[in-house]
């Protein structure tokens, strides 16, 4: 039987920064590019409901 091998929380000192780097591009790239594309899709939803389906509200004269 194998020995066990080292723990793995213990971290080199190049773990930290990748994480950290990780956590920037995602915070600041790669979700807010996300919540732009997520909140422009529901509106073009809307707009094209709304397009097909008439505005909402009473119905005209």
């Amino acid at each position: 039987m194998a020995a066990p091998s080292a723990p793995s929380s213990v971290a080199g000192p190049g773990r930290r920064r990748r994480e950290l780097i990780t956590f920037f591009v995602l915070a600041f790239g790669i979700w807010p590019i996300v919540a732009v594309g997520v909140v422009g899709g529901y509106g073009f939803l809307v707009w094209m409901f709304q397009i097909l389906y008439g505005p909402p509200g009473p119905p005209g004269h």
